[in-house]
């Protein structure tokens, strides 16, 4: 019965995909949490990046006008 080794071989390599298979997902789970959590601190960034730009228009508008002499 030469099918049974190829039946084993078969068998063996359905497992290997399968325990990679696994791997892949618990990656992918992984990669997903950090890109919510980088999305989330990007936009935290972009906040206050869009106050502090507010705030130094404010400061820019209180300053006196300096007339050029030329």
């Amino acid at each position: 019965m030469a099918s049974a080794p190829q039946i084993e071989q078969l068998a063996d390599r359905v497992e290997r995909l399968l325990v990679r298979y696994e791997e892949l997902q618990r990656t992918n789970a992984l990669l997903a949490e950090q890109v919510e959590l980088l999305t989330h601190e990007r936009d935290s960034l972009k906040s206050r990046l869009s106050a502090a730009r507010a705030r130094v228009d404010a400061l820019l508008e209180r300053l006196p006008e300096i007339k050029s002499a030329a």
